[in-house]
């Protein structure tokens, strides 16, 4: 994955935000989280991660969004947790999954029919009504078609190296269990705080749900957003850091 600096100023603190799929730096270098550096990761093509930030840094504040969540649980599952405090939003741990993520029906249809139209489309449904759509292309990323694509493609056979795919008829019911339970035992995270969006059109607000509640830790915060969703992206890289907990937990709760 791509690791890219927009705030680097040798602050003890680091922001640390996993972008979504097909994303780059373009839709998230005009937040400045008060007093911290800030970097981006995004291209999930490999999971290659240098884990030498955790090293330089006091405290890792993290923001994971989409299909970063799962990015940023299998990084963080072997980070220092003394040191984090972390935030998703609308993304699953299992993202492709037919009842804590994308369905795999849903994920497999979008990767074969995808073309520069499709595409165009599935980033309209990720926004919450035409106005958000008009400024959401204003700072869309700047990625080749072909590697987000191809990043599309990857994504789904990482994970499905890791806990098994069960579309495939040739591997038995136990070698998935024993997959999956070796998947857990290695990446297994629990996000603080997750955010959860009702207008959410990509993942269902359901399966969302389900997977964060079922978290013995974090605390989950329905909130009415869409997938991409500028005002809460404002809030989760700026105005939060500028705030207590308890301050940002009744400002987001709806």
């Amino acid at each position: 994955m791509k690791q890219v600096y927009i705030v680097h100023e040798n602050h003890p603190k680091l922001l640390l935000l996993f972008a979504g799929w097909a994303a780059d730096e373009t839709l998230f270098k005009q937040y400045r989280p008060k007093g911290m550096d800030y970097m981006i990761c995004y291209d999930y093509r490999t999971l290659d991660f240098d884990r030498s930030v955790f090293d330089r840094y006091q405290q890792i504040n993290v923001v994971a969004w989409s299909m970063g969540v799962l990015a940023g649980a299998i990084i963080l599952s072997n980070a220092p947790q003394d040191k984090l405090l972390s935030f998703a939003f609308n993304g699953s741990t299992y993202h492709i999954d037919d009842r804590e993520g994308i369905p795999l029906a849903t994920y497999q249809g979008t990767l074969d029919g995808l073309t520069p139209a499709s595409l165009q489309k599935f980033m309209r449904r990720m926004c919450k009504d035409s106005n958000a759509y008009k400024a959401f292309m204003e700072i869309t990323p700047r990625r080749d078609f072909d590697g987000i694509k191809e990043e599309l493609r990857r994504i789904r056979e990482q994970y499905f190296e890791m806990v098994g795919d069960r579309s495939d008829p040739t591997i038995a019911e136990e070698t998935f269990d024993d997959m999956f339970d070796k998947y857990y035992k290695t990446y297994s995270y629990e996000y603080d705080y997750a955010f959860i969006g009702r207008n959410d059109r990509i993942i269902p607000f359901e399966n969302l749900q389900l997977n964060h509640e079922s978290s013995a830790y974090g605390q989950v915060i329905v909130t009415d957003s869409a997938h991409y969703d500028e005002v809460m992206f404002r809030f989760l890289l700026q105005e939060v850091w500028e705030m207590s907990i308890d301050d940002s937990y009744t400002t987001c709760g709806r």
